[in-house]
């Protein structure tokens, strides 16, 4: 077992990344949309945290979260709404093929990835790389040819209040978004 330990910074910002087990390009649909919408809220009753930018992917999202100025747990957030998204819609999606011994053990399902990735974001520069890389990951994976065109963004919250010119990523190429491999 790896050694590696989470930042754990009370009040931090965070970029996510979550998979799906096995890639199954699953997220986008009506019934894993709504699940995640309601896990989100319901976690933030008890949990709070502010979202700053999501993007959802049929494969993956990307978030970027402020957490409290007391609070460092994130993990237990992104526990609560993957279980709360796998007893919603779990038994859909459950797959025989990718259930391990183990997996089946420990009582889980076949929606997501065990893990998570997240990093801490250090300053205004770092912010802002890690906010258009969210943003232009459909681009990115050509699911669209202009951002605007991917519905399930906080792009279009953005673009309302004046921090995305509508028409971004439009013309540019995939490295002056960040966004480059």
């Amino acid at each position: 077992m790896s050694d590696y330990r989470r930042a754990a910074v009370p009040g931090g910002t965070y970029f996510f990344t979550l998979v799906t087990e096995r890639r199954q390009p699953i997220l986008t649909d009506p019934d894993i949309r709504q699940a995640l919408r309601e896990a989100i809220e319901t976690v933030r009753l008890t949990q709070p945290f502010v979202i700053d930018a999501w993007v959802l992917l049929p494969d993956h999202l990307h978030a970027i979260w402020r957490l409290p100025p007391d609070d460092a747990d994130f993990s237990k957030r992104w526990r609560l709404i993957k279980r709360h998204v796998t007893h919603a819609c779990g038994s859909r999606y459950n797959r025989s093929d990718l259930l391990s011994h183990r997996r089946q053990t420990k009582g889980q399902g076949t929606l997501w990835q065990q893990r998570f990735w997240e990093h801490l974001i250090r300053d205004e520069y770092d912010y802002a790389r890690h906010f258009d890389y969210l943003h232009g990951n459909p681009l990115k994976h050509g699911l669209v040819t202009r951002v605007q065109d991917w519905p399930w963004s906080s792009f279009h919250r953005w673009v309302k209040q004046g921090v995305y010119p509508v028409d971004w990523g439009g013309d540019a190429s995939l490295d002056e978004l960040g966004v480059g491999e």
